[in-house]
């Protein structure tokens, strides 16, 4: 699939999906260029939550792709993932299906998850579920140039739900509680791979 057939193939999936075209409040905004992520979790149709949230990071879109799709340090980004594997494709030819593993915690149990990503450098990433633990997940990554392409702007949108006996309240505090701390891990592990410290 070449660059312009994936462009038009993910434009018309974000068309579909209207929940997914969200983008961050003025009052959002503000916090974002404080330095913070925003995140907010909201129930959804079939017992999902929907995550919206977002983060500045002071690298280009470039950097900030390359430290996201890297299985190598995914670990680095979401502290209880013990393994992140591609079990076929390749992003750079505009998709995979990567197997995650997270180790679960005394409220949470183990989570295997199979997630189908399609790509568009450096700027979209579509994802869904493929298999695995998870009874829904349907969401994206868009990177945002800002300042000219010396900043990038993460917004991170999913419909998650997932095959565990814990009651939906609890699984929406605890993703409002780890969203951003992934997208701090993001800007943290970013600004790093940009020569740059907090």
């Amino acid at each position: 699939m070449n660059a312009k057939t994936l462009a038009v193939a993910l434009a018309a999936c974000l068309a579909a999906t209207p929940l997914l075209a969200w983008a961050p409040t003025v009052a959002t905004q503000r916090t974002l260029r404080g330095g913070q992520a925003w995140a907010e979790v909201l129930p959804d149709t079939d017992g999902a939550a929907l995550i919206r949230s977002a983060v500045d990071i002071d690298a280009p879109p470039s950097t900030v792709w390359a430290v996201m799709t890297d299985c190598r340090i995914a670990g680095r980004l979401i502290a209880d993932l013990v393994s992140c594997t591609v079990l076929q494709g390749d992003q750079r030819h505009g998709w995979d299906v990567r197997d995650q593993f997270s180790r679960g915690n005394i409220f949470l149990p183990d989570i295997h998850n199979v997630v189908r990503s399609e790509y568009l450098p450096f700027s979209l990433i579509r994802f869904k579920k493929a298999g695995g633990d998870l009874k829904i997940e349907d969401g994206e990554w868009r990177l945002e140039s800002l300042n000219g392409g010396a900043g990038t702007r993460v917004i991170y949108i999913n419909r998650v739900k997932a095959n565990i006996l814990v009651p939906a309240v609890l699984v929406r505090a605890g993703l409002r509680g780890s969203t951003p701390k992934v997208l701090m891990a993001l800007r943290r592990e970013s600004l790093a791979a940009a020569g740059r410290s907090e």
